[in-house]
């Protein structure tokens, strides 16, 4: 149970990687390759003859044709490929290069690598066990298994247009907006659902004053992100042990050799088996992942925002598109509760302590980058005032209103000394102070 969070982890990773359906399709494509000549070895020539779409060739001729199904697929899959890295350097450069792996995981992406490589070796395999009268003194031509190379044949030039349509709407700025929309919609709903949690404890402020003794720490073997922190595994292993597991680290966190990352509570001390088996709970990578890091989904829609408003880009347009699609999930956050500090079992026992980013942290974050560097762009501003406005309006918690409040009125004193021109920087001011106004009577 406590493994739950590393093999879903490892799983996640596997899926999301540009082999692993490319892998799957090829190993189907051996296995069918292989039983199709099993079965053309098997059927009498008369009955294969007998069935009217299947055109029998000769040795030459079933030769010919799979080398050039071979040749011509294995050469599309490379020059589509090298577009679409090609495509991927221009992208990223634009958007920022976290956006990498929105194309890695793309399920389009990985399909249409797929049926290329496993029609490739499907033709590859079925080659081989073509034989003519001299070959060997026994001709033997797969008749079914060309057929089918050659529907896949026909499938790839289908994938071959989808693929040409796909990847050009995959780099439009709506795609990739929507895209980051769903990843933060996604952590918003796991960490915030619209109701509690079962066995959630909303102990954030009294956490630290009402935890059982520490019987120890647990510190990290590795270096690298924490991407996962299995809550319930971790919940497991503390009722086994009879005391709290305290997790001292959040999702996005960098954590080198040795830090601490785990303290371990209770009246008694912990086995050092349930000890690395709660340790085994925080799951660490080589990179950020949305999945549960609340702070990266929204950062990664803030930084589209912050590149589009560098000098070398100049897209003030795709800021405010950002801005628009950062309040979809932000009002919902601040609306619910927030994540949950504390975790019990069946019992109504405290087990787990994980101590989640708060809604207030993630405003401050996104209006400090509206206050850094939107003043002089009054498109992507206006937008940002329409994220801050609707926010105002929401029926927010105490400490996100706080938050905004505080946020706002440093955004209004900054808009004091920006360069914007006295007749575009007083409607702006008039909106914040609408919004400091309904925050304030809030």
């Amino acid at each position: 149970m406590e493994n739950a969070g590393g093999v879903r982890v490892l799983w996640r990773r596997a899926l999301e990687s540009f082999w692993f359906y490319p892998a799957v399709l090829c190993v189907s494509a051996v296995v069918l390759a292989e039983g199709l000549v099993l079965v053309d070895r098997a059927l009498p020539a008369e009955t294969v003859q007998g069935v009217g779409f299947l055109r029998a060739l000769s040795a030459s001729g079933s030769r010919a044709l799979l080398g050039a199904i071979a040749t011509s697929v294995l050469t599309v899959a490379g020059t589509t490929f090298s577009i679409t890295i090609s495509v991927l350097a221009t992208t990223t450069s634009t958007y920022g290069p976290r956006l990498v792996r929105n194309f890695m995981t793309d399920r389009g992406n990985q399909l249409v690598l797929g049926v290329f490589t496993a029609s490739f070796l499907y033709a590859l395999i079925v080659l081989r066990s073509v034989r003519s009268q001299d070959d060997d003194g026994s001709a033997f031509v797969p008749t079914v298994a060309v057929n089918v190379a050659v529907l896949l044949a026909v499938l790839c030039v289908g994938v071959l247009v989808y693929f040409i349509h796909h990847i050009a709407d995959s780099v439009q700025v709506s795609t990739l907006q929507r895209r980051l929309r769903d990843e933060l919609d996604a952590v918003v709903e796991l960490l915030a659902p619209p109701e509690s949690r079962t066995g959630a404890v909303d102990a954030a402020a009294s956490l630290p004053e009402s935890l059982p003794p520490v019987q120890g720490e647990r510190r990290a073997t590795a270096t690298g992100y924490v991407q996962w922190i299995d809550v319930d595994g971790i919940v497991e292993v503390a009722r086994r042990a009879g005391g709290t597991a305290e997790v001292l680290v959040r999702p996005g966190d960098h954590v080198l050799v040795r830090e601490p990352c785990l303290r371990l509570r209770g009246t008694a001390a912990w086995s050092e088996a349930d000890a690395r088996a709660a340790c085994r709970g925080i799951v660490l990578g080589v990179e950020r992942t949305p999945h549960q890091d609340l702070s990266f989904a929204v950062q990664q829609l803030t930084e589209m925002a912050v590149r589009a408003l560098s000098p070398g880009m100049n897209d003030p347009y795709t800021a405010a598109y950002a801005f628009d699609t950062l309040a979809d999930g932000l009002v919902r956050l601040v609306e619910r509760d927030p994540p949950s500090a504390g975790r019990t079992d069946a019992d109504g026992v405290l087990r787990a302590v994980v101590r989640w980013p708060q809604p207030e942290e993630l405003l401050g974050a996104v209006l400090v980058a509206v206050r850094t560097y939107a003043l002089a762009a009054p498109v992507a501003l206006a937008a940002a005032v329409r994220l801050v406005e609707r926010l105002a309006h929401a029926d927010a918690r105490p400490g996100p209103r706080a938050r905004l409040r505080t946020e706002v009125r440093a955004w209004r004193d900054a808009m004091e000394g920006s360069e914007l021109l006295p007749h575009d920087r007083e409607p702006v001011v008039r909106r914040l102070d609408a919004v400091i106004e309904t925050l304030r009577l809030g």
